[in-house]
């Protein structure tokens, strides 16, 4: 697997990226994954028109500084005004790649005629995508899914109208919208977007380890792959993964224990810096209970359970300091 990726005038330093996931992907944890190695992370979600308005929430998810060695915002939008304003605000901010979410399946996305609902227009997603080319300079890129269901899988038309209209590279996560997150990622399904176009294309759905990884990128022809929720409490995952696919490894063991502590208490005072404490801890808890999920030890999973509910009700940051240490020494 040759390493890195060129999107337009930007170059990736590796083929493993990160999704852009709401709630997920905030300034600390791509700070912490790419610290770890992890080339690509993108921002959550933004609302263009919550983005342009300044609400204080939406304008922290689109937060870039200084760590990453590429800042990808992506943006969400309905109106082509709007997009395109979202499209200068995030050059502006010092984005190197733009990307388009025309696949988040939630409700009260999809309800307001956006994300993977334009997969249901393809003519106002030519437009959007035309409206955000025009209005930057930095290369946009596109994701989105199969198709609204299983009816109209028209992610190979929209692809090359993708094309035409400018964009630079294509993330196709194998399902449905009506899918959600249900049944296994079609890879297979995938390789007909990657025929209907010359641009990079990026596979997303399923990737949680190598094996899955090397089926992904084998069965969907793709050139790079994206990781959505096999992250959670594995920050390092791109990484090792980008190893393991280089050196023909079969399997990546992660961080031992010692270290991982270290990139989890790191992860945490950087949360707890960018939000403050009370908001931090807050924010952390999902992060805290993944990394504590994951963990091999202790080795009893009852136990681990026991222990991420009693780690997630404490609210003295030096508290969850002392009780992950000493979790994770003791079930040495």
């Amino acid at each position: 697997m040759t390493h890195g990726l060129t999107i337009g005038d930007v170059r990736v330093g590796g083929r493993v990226l990160i999704a852009p996931m709401t709630g997920v992907t905030d300034l600390p944890f791509r700070r912490a994954a790419s610290r770890l190695g992890a080339a690509y992370v993108a921002t959550e979600m933004v609302a263009c028109v919550e983005l342009a308005r300044g609400r204080p929430d939406v304008v922290r998810r689109a937060a870039v500084g200084d760590g990453l060695p590429l800042t990808v915002i992506q943006l969400v939008g309905r109106s082509e005004a709007w997009l395109a304003a979202g499209a200068r605000m995030a050059e502006a901010a010092g984005a190197d790649l733009i990307d388009l979410n025309f696949g988040c399946p939630a409700k009260e996305v999809t309800g307001a005629l956006s994300g993977s609902a334009l997969m249901r227009d393809l003519d106002q997603a030519e437009r959007l995508i035309s409206a955000a080319v025009e209005a930057t300079s930095r290369p946009v890129t596109l994701k989105m899914r199969l198709g609204w269901d299983d009816a109209s899988r028209n992610a190979p038309e929209l692809g090359a109208r993708a094309e035409r209209a400018g964009v630079k590279a294509i993330t196709v996560h194998g399902r449905t919208r009506q899918q959600f997150y249900k049944g296994t990622a079609d890879w297979d399904a995938v390789a007909e977007v990657k025929q209907a176009t010359s641009l990079p294309v990026v596979v997303n759905g399923d990737v949680v380890d190598l094996a899955s990884a090397r089926a992904a990128l084998t069965r969907s022809g793709a050139d790079a792959i994206m990781l959505g929720r096999g992250v959670y409490g594995r920050p390092w995952l791109a990484a090792g993964l980008e190893r393991g696919l280089s050196d023909g490894a079969t399997a990546d063991p992660g961080p031992g224990r010692e270290d991982r502590l270290g990139m989890v208490l790191d992860h945490y005072r950087d949360t707890l810096g960018f939000y403050g404490d009370r908001i931090g801890s807050k924010m952390f808890r999902k992060h805290l209970g993944w990394y504590v999920e994951q963990a091999p030890w202790p080795a009893c999973a009852q136990a681990r359970r026991e222990a991420k509910s009693r780690l997630c009700r404490l609210e003295d940051p030096a508290d969850v300091e002392a009780g992950l240490t000493e979790l994770w020494r003791e079930a040495a």
